[in-house]
């Protein structure tokens, strides 16, 4: 069977079915579908969910039931192409159950089926709720370890990062999803430096950043202030930034995060490596809470998915703000097509 000619849609996943993956999915298609070069997406879901939705929020939907994402980017401005992805049992807004768990991980799988056999340009993730897939026997802390191990050979995760980025602003976390407690165990020289490898080399894949620039937080107030409020700065961080340096890549630090993170300090990197999970995390939603995207660096295709949870307080209530979605949207289309440059020029 061969590989379709037109430009390739981006898989979108279900996500957790009773938080507002789902909205999010039928807004972004009424936002863009008649969108002159929009990029076109399908959904793996459940149509009769996705149907059920529409019917709650009121929102005019035309399902079109797909085989093949071939056939998503010819359908797109009439009909929101799905392909099937039965839940174990019917989906109620806010109220979680793990029994749909499966549905949610085959769901993931696919997606990245999709882009690895060459009929999706990127997967974009609609949010998970980590406990309820926990509660159905999901071993991965996340999304991101979850596509690592997608990504690698049986036993060998890829190497990933995780960054978040919005207009004006990328973070990527050294630390991610772990106790602060354990987080400040797991810091290393090593985990920096790895996490700046592969952050410069998607900012050069990715972002057409030649030379990328890398803003090296510290650990403790003031950086440390000299060893007065602690030593990891000297200790950990410095000789980080001096290892990427020697990788000929552009690294400054460390430095005070208190103060790295305000207009003039962000106009002079391209992204900033931030030791732990809220001290990349708060400056990017402060800037920008509805825009921002997760995206996982290191993968050999392109994830990218809203900056937020499941919002089961919301669920089924139409208030669920698609800007995250469309941003990330946006930004998966914008990542493939510098792939797709960047491999007809090699």
């Amino acid at each position: 069977m061969s590989q379709p000619a037109a430009p390739m849609p981006i898989a979108v996943t279900m996500g957790d079915p009773a938080g507002i993956g789902g909205e999010l999915t039928l807004k972004a298609w009424h936002a863009r579908r008649a969108m002159p070069g929009a990029p076109a997406f399908f959904a793996i879901d459940d149509p009769a969910r996705l149907r059920r939705l529409a019917t709650l929020l009121a929102l005019p939907l035309e399902i079109a039931e797909i085989d093949s994402p071939a056939a998503a980017a010819g359908l797109f401005s009439h009909a929101l192409p799905v392909l099937p992805q039965p839940l174990a049992v019917m989906a109620r807004p806010g109220e979680l159950d793990a029994r749909n768990g499966a549905a949610v991980i085959a769901s993931i799988e696919r997606a990245v089926a999709c882009v690895r056999d060459g009929w999706a340009a990127a997967v974009l993730t609609n949010p998970i709720h980590k406990k309820a897939l926990h509660e159905a026997g999901f071993a991965y802390p996340g999304h991101t370890e979850f596509l690592a191990a997608l990504a690698g050979p049986p036993g060998r995760p890829a190497e990933v990062a995780m960054m978040l980025a919005c207009r004006g602003l990328r973070v990527v976390p050294v630390t991610i999803h772990v106790a602060l407690r354990a987080a400040l165990d797991a810091l290393s020289t090593d985990l920096i430096v790895r996490a700046g490898r592969i952050a410069a080399a998607a900012l050069r894949r990715d972002f057409d950043i030649d030379s990328p620039r890398l803003a090296v937080a510290g650990l403790n107030p003031h950086a440390g202030e000299g060893g007065s409020m602690g030593d990891e700065e000297a200790r950990i961080v410095a000789p980080a930034v001096a290892a990427l340096r020697a990788d000929g890549i552009d690294a400054t630090g460390p430095l005070p995060p208190d103060s790295m993170f305000h207009e003039a300090a962000r106009a002079r990197y391209d992204a900033a490596l931030c030791m732990y999970h809220d001290q990349a995390l708060i400056p990017l939603k402060t800037i920008d809470f509805a825009g921002g995207v997760n995206v996982t660096l290191g993968l050999p295709f392109i994830r990218t998915s809203p900056d937020h949870g499941t919002a089961l307080d919301i669920a089924g209530t139409g208030k669920a703000d698609p800007g995250s979605f469309l941003a990330a949207l946006d930004m998966a289309a914008d990542m493939a097509r510098r792939r797709a440059a960047r491999a007809l020029a090699a």
